[in-house]
């Protein structure tokens, strides 16, 4: 099948990924996106643990991913793609041009962001970035599960 979804959540994998968006797409496989992660066995091991076994948890940092995309999207199996900032989004679409499209489903409360929907908060240069990519072609909405409506970014930017 494909990447079903890129996803911007600043928590990563939880529940919400996992069963609120994994059930629904029959996921087999996540992908998280980050550089930090990708070179810690101990929180790699931390986000495993709240994936069920016969989903397959693969880690990489942007370069990486960079490299492997284009047989995650030609994976027969449906797989989802995390990035936990948009610093990181920006990076990997920057590096593969096959990203079309970000899901913004939880950018939480930090000093110097507003609230722009109840689960994304952005700094003006956030909200910017994410504008950058729409305006590069990249689809990016807003959705905080897969029964809510899909709020494009001119809509909470």
């Amino acid at each position: 099948m494909t990447l079903a979804l890129y996803r911007i959540d600043d928590r990563l994998i939880h529940g919400q990924v996992v069963v609120g968006w994994g059930q629904p797409l029959d996921v087999s496989f996540i992908v998280l996106v980050d550089d930090e992660v990708s070179s810690s066995d101990w929180e790699q091991d931390l986000y495993r643990m709240g994936v069920p076994p016969q989903i397959e948890v693969i880690f990489a940092s942007v370069e990486k991913a960079a490299e492997l995309l284009p047989g995650w999207e030609s994976d027969a199996r449906v797989g989802i793609l995390l990035v936990g900032d948009i610093d990181t989004a920006v990076a990997l679409a920057g590096r593969v041009p096959q990203v079309r499209r970000f899901n913004v489903g939880g950018v939480h409360h930090r000093t110097g962001r507003k609230e722009r929907l109840r689960f994304v908060y952005l700094t003006d240069d956030e909200a910017a970035k994410l504008r950058q990519l729409a305006a590069r072609g990249i689809e990016v909405t807003a959705q905080d599960v897969p029964t809510a409506r899909a709020v494009p970014v001119g809509e909470f930017t």
